[in-house]
């Protein structure tokens, strides 16, 4: 079987200066059509810098050494190969003309990848007027009937809708759509359902499925969630720092793996049975409740062109509480609510019903002039740390300002970021880089940081995981539990991901529609799941069980010593 894609040696230097001499080296990799390849590895692992590589979309600084070089032996020279065509090398013009008609790709995040002003059905329609000579009749019917391949409703009201008037699954299909339209030989998906809850997941996993064996495609599907590796993956490439450490089929990487860090891997992700119940100090578990809601509701009203109100229930009849030590979860699919609910609790926007506690301070109804004092009880880490630092300033700067802001000194906050820097495991010497200098994991635990400066006593987490591969996830859950070990932090944690759920939450709450349908102790919950919508959600979770030994060592332990 002839490979749609042929990687051979390939190595990107990094800028000096960088953390090491090569984004990727030496990488080798082959895809045939009809065939996926999965690649997992660490935030920093160059599994990104090897899809924009194959796109001829390297960002400026980044570069093939010795790629015009002559004199190195075949052997030894970087290629990538499309078809059997040399893509290194290739004028930019030549580029441009595969990209879209012979190879494809699928971003992680859809609101960048659209054009926020140009309606979806323009979006699709500009790749073909760019890439054939048909007329705009025949271009309108292609676009109708690839929005109608990938599983949209109402297929000319989507193409007629702006990207933000459609929700996150919706967007994604867009941009598949949009990747696909012209039946690519090759699609890259760098991690294209992260960002997604589980049964939404589910639904772009099978679209992609249903559209490589219609269309016979090779797909390049980079991803750390392991559970997705197991249900699409023939073949599996393992990247760390730059360097395959091992690639062979599935069945051999995930249940079989030779390498010792392939097995820290499989050993980090995590269980869907959560654990026993943690016993919290008795001086947190009978504190009184950091967090109460009680009955919130939020309505968004709007007029028409005509002048005419239209009402949207957001939010409706939600209750909660929160003590020292706890981590409540709020799960569901996307629109469901939970989001609206942690802005609503967070005092980011003001609820149109309820009652909402800080502590015994009510909140719901004060002003921002009175709720600036108060802001320190609670802090959130949302999902896109690129929105939550400051791209031209230090991340020294970033961490400090919120404890200078609530009265600490430029010299003790100075001390206590460094000691956070610890905590989320990157250098002190990094304070002193700019945000766009990390990568998109890194970037999250310097949010995560900016958070904790402030000594909140709630922590909401919003997404704060979804972004970050298993190995740093469960860095990240571990220092969490050791931050409420320490200051008896509540943590609000809202995620689609349902295995990190398990392992971290206390209590879960499901929210479905704007309604809390279902709450209750974790381990019970998932065991025993009373509403038919909760059941389908824990159904629709990616099932994958590492090998036991992985799994009775753990990440940290002999697993590694192989």
């Amino acid at each position: 079987m002839s490979s749609v894609l042929q990687i051979q040696n390939l190595s990107v230097a990094l800028p000096a200066g960088g953390d090491r001499a090569h984004a990727i080296e030496g990488v080798s990799l082959s895809i045939a059509a009809g065939q996926t390849l999965c690649v997992v590895g660490e935030s920093g692992s160059g599994k990104s810098v090897m899809a924009t590589a194959v796109m001829g979309l390297l960002a400026k600084g980044l570069q093939v050494p010795g790629m015009q070089s002559q004199g190195a032996q075949a052997s030894e020279r970087s290629s990538i190969q499309l078809q059997g065509e040399e893509l290194l090398g290739a004028s930019p013009a030549r580029l441009r003309a595969l990209r879209g008609k012979a190879m494809g790709m699928v971003f992680q995040e859809p609101m960048t990848a659209l054009n926020p002003v140009m309606r979806c059905g323009a979006q699709i329609a500009e790749l073909l007027r760019t890439h054939t000579t048909w007329k705009r009749p025949r271009i309108e019917r292609e676009v109708l009937q690839i929005l109608e391949r990938v599983k949209l409703p109402d297929p000319a009201r989507m193409a007629a809708s702006y990207p933000h008037q459609l929700s996150g699954g919706q967007r994604q299909r867009i941009v598949i759509a949009i990747a696909m339209v012209l039946k690519p030989a090759l699609l890259i998906c760098d991690e294209p359902t992260t960002a997604l809850d589980v049964t939404t997941q589910k639904e772009i996993l099978a679209l992609i499925a249903q559209l490589q064996r219609e269309q016979g495609c090779a797909v390049l599907f980079i991803t750390h969630d392991m559970g997705v590796v197991a249900e699409i993956a023939d073949h599996v490439l393992v990247m760390h720092q730059g360097q395959a450490v091992e690639q062979g089929t599935r069945d051999d990487v995930l249940w079989r793996p030779q390498a010792a860090y392939t097995r820290m891997l499989l050993a980090a992700v995590p269980s869907m049975t959560p654990p026993a119940s943690r016993q919290r100090a008795e001086s947190f578990a009978t504190s009184a409740p950091l967090l109460r809601a009680e009955q919130v509701g939020m309505r968004y009203s709007q007029r028409d062109w005509l002048g005419r109100a239209r009402h949207t229930q957001a939010l409706q009849g939600a209750a909660l509480s929160l003590q020292a030590g706890e981590t409540v979860g709020i799960v569901g699919e996307s629109g469901s609510g939970k989001s609206t609910l942690a802005r609503c609790i967070m005092r980011l926007i003001a609820p149109t019903e309820g009652a909402i506690f800080w502590g015994a301070q009510p909140v719901a109804k004060l002003n921002e002039s009175s709720l600036r004092p108060l802001r320190s009880h609670i802090q959130v880490v949302f999902q896109d740390p690129n929105r939550s630092l400051n791209p031209r300033r230090r991340v020294l700067d970033s961490l400090i300002e919120g404890a200078i802001n609530f009265g600490a000194t430029y010299a003790d906050s100075v001390s206590l970021a460094k000691e956070l820097m610890h905590k989320v495991r990157l250098p002190e010497e990094a304070l002193q880089r700019y945000p766009s200098q990390f990568s998109g994991g890194q970037r999250q635990r310097l949010a995560i940081a900016r958070a904790l400066a402030c000594k909140p006593q709630v922590l909401v987490a919003d997404e704060a995981v979804s972004a970050l591969d298993v190995s740093v996830q469960a860095q990240i859950v571990q220092l969490l539990r050791d931050v409420q070990t320490e200051l008896g932090l509540g943590l609000l944690f809202i995620t689609h991901d349902l295995r990190v759920a398990a392992q971290l939450c206390d209590r879960v709450i499901v929210m479905h529609q704007g309604r809390i349908v279902e709450q209750g102790a974790t381990a019970q919950l998932y065991a025993q799941p009373q509403q038919a919508y909760t059941q389908a959600l824990l159904a629709a979770a990616p099932a994958f069980t590492p090998p036991l030994e992985c799994v009775a060592s753990g990440p940290d332990k002999s697993c590694l010593g192989g």
